[in-house]
């Protein structure tokens, strides 16, 4: 007898520190959202920081991957759903000292929760977070793509298109908006990855990053740089992709997609 496939949700949010969001609603956001898998990008904390309380949530088990430097990058997930494997970073000293990787791998599918490097602090920066994506999709497609679908999510910290961003012109030369950054978004689908949000929705004005100094969400003066990639071979299975702006706590709000299993 056929097992009978069932669907389930997956979020995903750079939290800006998980230490601050913990006192903005995070614990009441959990509880009520209904996440059978919740990739946390930002925490900006070792585990040995955090209380039980925001590490052993009943129903989940979680895994966390840190920055050597305190207060800097990282990345989490919980996860209702039992892994078959759970692998942090790339083996790359380069990359991993910054604890940006976890890759939950499952029955039907491998998930890559992803905190992408910022460009932001020069070419060299630049050209490390072009690094960075070479590194991932090559292990990826190395290690999985043969094997079963593969789902990237996280804070890309690039905006693909015009659309996925209020003011394009104005941005032309500011890292998450470069050319060669776009260009490598254009790359990741050519390998065979969908940005599965713009699938369900084709409409402007859907932002996941909005600037907290000039206070840019209340005019929703913002940034879509959060996403799923998803292999072609388990486009179809996704049922749904939403941005939750009404979610706040954090400069960034959750993603999400509903996928059948």
């Amino acid at each position: 007898m056929a097992k009978k496939s069932k669907q389930i949700n997956i979020f995903s949010w750079n939290v800006n520190g998980i230490r601050a969001i913990q006192n903005k609603g995070f614990m009441d956001w959990f509880e009520n959202h209904g996440g059978d898998v919740i990739c946390l990008q930002e925490t900006k904390a070792q585990p040995e920081q955090l209380d039980d309380s925001v590490k052993s949530i009943d129903g989940y088990e979680s895994h966390w991957f840190s920055a050597e430097k305190k207060g800097y990058s990282g990345v989490a997930v919980y996860t209702k759903l039992k892994p078959l494997n759970i692998i942090k970073g790339f083996e790359n000293p380069k990359f991993d000292c910054e604890g940006r990787l976890i890759i939950t791998e499952f029955d039907k599918f491998a998930l890559a929760n992803v905190y992408f490097p910022n460009g932001g602090r020069g070419p060299e920066r630049v050209k490390y977070k072009l690094d960075f994506y070479d590194e991932l999709f090559f292990y990826l497609e190395k290690n999985f793509r043969d094997r079963k679908g593969i789902i990237v999510t996280g804070d890309f910290n690039t905006a693909h298109k015009e659309i996925d961003l209020a003011r394009p012109k104005e941005n032309q030369k500011t890292s998450g908006f470069l050319p060669e950054e776009r260009e490598w978004i254009d790359r990741i689908i050519n390998l065979g990855y969908t940005d599965i949000f713009r699938k369900f929705n084709d409409k402007p004005a859907q932002y996941t990053y909005w600037d907290q100094i000039t206070r840019s969400r209340e005019r929703n003066v913002g940034w879509r740089i959060d996403y799923f990639m998803v292999s072609d071979d388990i486009t179809g299975r996704v049922k749904d992709a939403r941005i939750h702006p009404e979610v706040t706590g954090s400069d960034h709000c959750p993603v999400s997609i509903k996928l059948e299993i």
